[in-house]
């Protein structure tokens, strides 16, 4: 045989070509960034996502009042929760980031509160089943006013 070095390296080669790419595949992560500020609204409103996906969300929060005034925070919610109820639960639970220990179980994944020029991030594996999943500002009733999104797994 005139090339076995070669016929040999290639035969134990190969077996990398197919499961490089599949690894490769899993490792993406899919990121997201947000944009809140004192206006109580978030840049982004909605996510869409394959179920299983991994997404890496950023929030960074470009207002100017102070963090004891205007603090924000992101809490992605599971598709049966009512995103109003937690909220208002969530208006006494300064102590636990604005996540009611309750209601703990109702959230997927979080980023704490952060004041000006701070910026928070979380990544997570997208649920599995198709859907619509809130996402809100749970801090003092900022989602009441409007600081919600959603996460859509189709």
């Amino acid at each position: 045989m005139k090339y076995p070095r070669i016929l040999s390296a290639l035969a134990l080669a190969w077996p990398c070509l197919i499961v490089l790419p599949a690894l490769r595949a899993e490792e993406a992560v899919k990121t997201i960034v947000i944009v809140s500020n004192d206006n109580m609204k978030f840049s982004v409103t909605h996510i869409d996502a394959a179920p299983g996906e991994k997404l890496h969300v950023q929030l960074r929060n470009e207002g100017t009042m102070p963090k004891n005034g205007m603090a924000h925070n992101w809490v992605l919610l599971q598709a049966n929760a009512d995103p109003s109820a937690f909220a208002m639960a969530a208006i006494s639970a300064h102590d636990t980031n604005y996540i009611p220990k309750a209601l703990a179980p109702q959230v997927i994944a979080s980023i704490p509160l952060l004041g000006p020029t701070e910026v928070g991030d979380v990544t997570f594996v997208c649920p599995t089943k198709p859907g619509k999943y809130v996402y809100i500002c749970s801090c003092n009733g900022h989602s009441l006013a409007g600081m919600r999104g959603e996460l859509v797994v189709n």
